[in-house]
């Protein structure tokens, strides 16, 4: 058995009750992407969509035509982080423009540049068959000759894709995860961190699962810094930290490398941050 000490969860589902979809709208709202009026319909006709229906809702007609105007309105944009662009050149790739080549061993292979949020996430529902290919310049770099060979990667292992999730088979649970942090809550450690400009898994909605354990606050809401910069937000609970990375969404660690290194090393520590 492992002697697990602890464990870290970067914007990770937890409360289908108020992860993902439904806290997608308030964010949005909150971050000026949709009009007042299109938020004031989803608000006042209680209207509530969860990660592929695992909570089943009967909405009216005008929640569904909200929740259409809602996706088309944030269809161009980066789902992982709404204030990042299309990085760095998605809008730009074309379809007939995503098949790579490289020579190994003699031999033209070709692969697929970049990845869709469909192609991301094909596990989620509604995703924009037009939605804008999110950059290509990690498969066309890992597939260079010269990678493969720094990395003693042999002529034998295939091109490298960005996403191969179409071949993993998903099973949501309407319960999510959140039972995990009551069950070791006080028998390890835990760190919940979110990038707050994610929109696949907002920082508001993990912050209302986190409020709802009610399990009392140790250290209230202040900032952290690196290097003299806001880097983000820590409130201590009884139970559990929870921290903020300002400026970034769903993969704050690629974004903010040296502050997310940084917070995490502290914590691991028990050093302040």
């Amino acid at each position: 058995m492992m002697n697990i000490k602890g464990f870290i969860v970067a914007n990770g589902v937890t409360d289908f009750n108020v992860d993902v979809w439904p806290s997608f709208s308030q964010t949005v709202y909150n971050f000026n992407i949709i009009p007042q009026e299109l938020y004031d319909n989803v608000t006042q006709n209680n209207c509530f969509q969860s990660f592929r229906d695992v909570i089943p809702y009967n909405n009216s007609q005008i929640c569904t035509d909200a929740f259409d105007k809602i996706n088309t309105l944030t269809g161009g944009l980066n789902w992982y982080d709404l204030y990042r662009q299309v990085y760095p050149d998605g809008p730009l790739l074309k379809e007939e423009s995503r098949i790579g080549e490289v020579e190994i061993d003699g031999e033209i292979r070709q692969y697929k540049r970049g990845f869709t949020m469909g192609e991301y996430t094909p596990w989620l529902k509604d995703v924009s068959p037009n939605s804008p290919i999110l950059g290509n310049y990690m498969t066309d770099y890992m597939n260079r000759a010269d990678v493969r060979a720094a990395l003693h990667i042999g002529k034998e292992a295939p091109v490298w894709e960005e996403c191969n999730s179409g071949s993993l088979q998903y099973f949501p649970q309407a319960e999510g995860s959140l039972w995990i942090y009551t069950a070791l809550r006080n028998q390890v450690r835990i760190l919940f961190f979110s990038g707050d400009t994610d929109g696949a898994v907002p920082t508001y909605g993990s912050r209302r699962w986190i409020q709802a354990l009610n399990w009392g606050v140790k250290e209230k809401w202040r900032p952290w810094f690196t290097n003299g910069q806001v880097s983000g937000y820590v409130e201590k609970y009884n139970g559990m930290d929870f921290v903020t990375v300002h400026g970034v969404g769903h993969m704050s660690p690629q974004w903010k490398r040296q502050e997310v290194t940084t917070m995490i090393t502290s914590w691991l520590h028990n050093k302040d941050f």
